[in-house]
């Protein structure tokens, strides 16, 4: 997926893969550049597995899996589809209440791009070298959970329906290595962009507004803490009181894959 500006922690996981992927296989990139272009076959396939997605949510919450083809010596187009899901949302307690199960989890992505390789910069043809290109992203996570709260000195119980749509546009940077001729290790590194944030919150029964209030506060609470890049998203941003927050901003997106050439 394409991942928004991410928290500290987040970028830690990621720049210590980074580091051990890169110090394991330096050695093999550097027999494997002393080849002659002319002499490797030409394979315009990639099928690849985001690796960095699944280490931020958990590979059981994050499974996408991409598609390039290289339609010219020196460019291709990229798709990339596949389950995604926020964390679960237990543990989160209020003066109010507590959520208390996770109902239904789904979502999923969709991304395309378009890459350029460039020419003077790359010993080999596409796809392996430095590329820049134009991308776009679509996510969508939905969340059903059971909220307990308290109602004239008892507890009561709803459930909470939310819904996030993310609609990303940019620009990326990136290298893609093929070791061993087939193995592929694809780091977008650079991939400024802007996002545009649609978020829907719904309850199942009628509740005071304090009460509202107090379960949209929670909620906000739990993306920003469970999903690496909303704590930028909100911070100038609230859910209102219908339930729903529209916002645009800045983001960025970074990717780590590994894939097969074929």
């Amino acid at each position: 997926m394409a991942i928004k500006v991410a928290d500290s922690r987040g970028c830690n996981a990621i720049s210590a893969a980074l580091i051990i992927l890169l110090s394991t296989v330096s050695t093999c990139l550097a027999q494997d550049q002393q080849e002659r272009p002319d002499k490797i076959t030409k394979r315009k396939n990639v099928i690849r597995y985001n690796l960095s997605g699944a280490m931020l949510f958990g590979a059981n919450h994050y499974v996408v899996f991409g598609y390039e083809r290289v339609i010219r010596s020196n460019q291709s187009i990229s798709v990339n589809f596949g389950r995604i899901a926020l964390p679960k949302f237990i543990g989160i307690h209020t003066d109010s209440g507590s959520l208390q199960k996770d109902l239904k989890n789904s979502g999923y992505q969709v991304s395309l791009d378009y890459r350029f390789y460039l020419r003077k910069e790359n010993k080999f043809e596409a796809p392996h070298g430095l590329y820049i290109g134009p991308y776009y992203s679509y996510n969508r996570f939905k969340r059903d959970n059971e909220w307990q709260y308290k109602k004239n000195g008892a507890d009561s119980f709803l459930d909470a329906h939310t819904d996030l749509k993310i609609n990303t546009v940019g620009f990326q940077l990136g290298y893609q290595f093929v070791f061993w001729k087939k193995m592929t290790l694809d780091l977008l590194m650079i991939g400024p962009g802007i996002g545009f944030y649609n978020y829907e919150t719904s309850v199942n029964s009628s509740i005071d507004p304090a009460t509202k209030e107090q379960l949209y506060e929670a909620l906000e609470q739990l993306l920003t803490q469970k999903f690496p890049g909303m704590n930028y998203v909100f911070s100038d941003r609230k859910i209102e009181a219908n339930g729903a927050m529209k916002t645009t901003t800045l983001g960025y997106r970074y990717i780590v894959h590994i894939g097969f050439n074929f």
